[in-house]
């Protein structure tokens, strides 16, 4: 309680100045496809609000070494990205867009994410925040030492995951997941306590995989969404014509990134393939079995949902 006074004392104070300050916490580095997008948006709000709002982006998660979610609740900080799926608290909704093989294209993973836009808002406030926009990963491959033809090959792999549905996904095809922070997955590469990877394109060109893996199976696992929240005592301390230039911003900006997301999955593979990385498209029978792996893993995943879930699905299937 006292925490919200103050911060409620901090925003009048804000308000009487000029330019209202609003830190971002960026999760990933600098030329990351999201903190460039975060970056856009930032110029976007600045230009729309005629400089009375400045989002100021703080690349790495150097202001949140924690759950973002929580970061933002308590107004630790005013706005962050977030790797939906991964956001401990989310709930059932946040975890939508990375149940396996549900959406496989770019324009299928956009209409999953318009309809479950109100589980994923309705989410959010609960945790006193507000979704301005949110983005799709390009689609997660898995990252391998040796081929991957078939879920006998799923033995020996011991593989990083994101949450716990691709943890049960590996798990169920008769790997082994291991839960780690992201800035530890080289390392773990490098020492063998990890020796694949669950994650996009783009990801394994960020981390140079080909200096320590050779495999990338295209089974487009999912389409995991990255969005950006703001504090919701922040977001009402504005003005309307605030509130709506910053809206104005993240329509365009999520538009642009994701077409820039697409873009980002061409360039990445491109340059896993330059280094080395065999690029392949999973073979029939693999393709065969993951599926029935993906039809067990919704099923318990709906088992215990409530209604408002089991419509988003029945929705999307139209």
């Amino acid at each position: 309680m006292l925490r919200k006074v103050l911060l409620v004392a901090s925003l009048s104070v804000a308000l009487m100045a000029s330019t209202i300050k609003l830190d971002l916490n960026a999760i990933y580095p600098a030329k990351n496809l999201h903190t460039l997008g975060a970056q856009k948006y930032a110029e976007l709000v600045k230009e729309y609000t005629n400089g009375s709002v400045n989002i100021v982006v703080h690349p790495g998660a150097s202001l949140v070494k924690g759950n973002p979610l929580k970061a933002v609740k308590d107004g630790t900080v005013a706005m962050t990205d977030m790797f939906i799926p991964f956001t401990a608290g989310g709930g059932k909704s946040f975890g939508i867009s990375a149940l396996p093989f549900i959406a496989s294209s770019y324009d299928e993973a956009y209409k999953l994410y318009q309809i479950s836009k109100p589980a994923y808002e309705a989410t959010a406030k609960q945790w006193n925040q507000k979704i301005l926009y949110a983005v799709s990963w390009p689609p997660s491959g898995i990252y391998t030492m040796n081929a991957i033809n078939s879920t006998a090959d799923f033995k020996d792999v011991k593989a990083r995951t994101y949450d716990r549905n691709s943890a049960n996904f590996v798990n169920m095809v008769g790997g082994s997941s291991v839960a780690l922070p992201w800035g530890e997955v080289y390392s773990a590469l490098q020492t063998g306590m990890v020796n694949s990877v669950l994650t996009s394109s783009a990801s394994g060109k960020d981390g140079s995989f080909w200096e320590v893996l050779k495999h990338f199976t295209k089974i487009s696992y999912a389409y995991p969404l990255q969005a950006v929240t703001i504090n919701l005592d922040y977001w009402n301390s504005l003005s309307k014509a605030q509130q709506d230039a910053m809206l104005k911003a993240a329509k365009e900006v999520e538009a642009l990134q994701w077409e820039a997301s697409k873009k980002e999955d061409e360039v990445a593979l491109k340059m896993l393939a330059d280094n080395g990385i065999v690029i392949s498209e999973p073979s029939a029978e693999l393709k065969a079995e993951l599926d029935k792996v993906a039809a067990k893993m919704l099923e318990e995943y709906l088992s215990d949902a409530d209604d408002s879930i089991k419509a988003i699905f029945k929705e999307y299937r139209k």
